[in-house]
């Protein structure tokens, strides 16, 4: 009997051992999402020095252009400021265009929007490319 009882605490205390550690397992994980989520927001005015940073970058969409005669068929909406004057640009590629319901630069012209991604520089100009809806959020 007393093996038995001896038995029986010591699976007990492993279950609770078990659980305390799966536990913590998932706050650690769950932490690390809510954090991966919670992207830096920014100004389309301080994208610059954002370049190579994952980043939100949220603005009014100031111009919004469809290239369907150039090269990889771009949409280009562009925030804060409109074209030729633009200080931050969201670029969609063509081949993306039907993702975000086949025509973005009629659907977030005039809006104020969040883009999520890496900030990178095309002629000096912070940019980044969206190739999926999500990440433009309307703001």
């Amino acid at each position: 009997m007393r093996a038995q009882r001896k038995r029986f605490t010591r699976l007990a205390f492993l279950r609770t051992e078990s659980l305390s550690v799966l536990l913590a397992l998932l706050l650690t994980t769950s932490f690390q999402i809510t954090a991966a989520l919670a992207q830096e927001r920014i100004r389309p005015s301080d994208a610059e020095r954002y370049i190579g940073k994952r980043v939100a970058v949220c603005g009014q969409v100031a111009s919004a252009n469809f290239a369907a005669r150039s090269r990889g068929r771009p949409t280009f909406l562009n925030l804060d400021r409109p074209y030729p004057n633009q200080i931050f640009t969201i670029v969609i590629w063509g081949e993306n265009r039907v993702k975000f319901g086949g025509s973005p630069e009629q659907v977030y012209r005039g809006r104020r929007i969040c883009v999520t991604g890496t900030i990178s520089a095309y002629r000096g100009q912070p940019q980044i490319v969206a190739s999926d809806p999500s990440q433009i959020t309307t703001d």
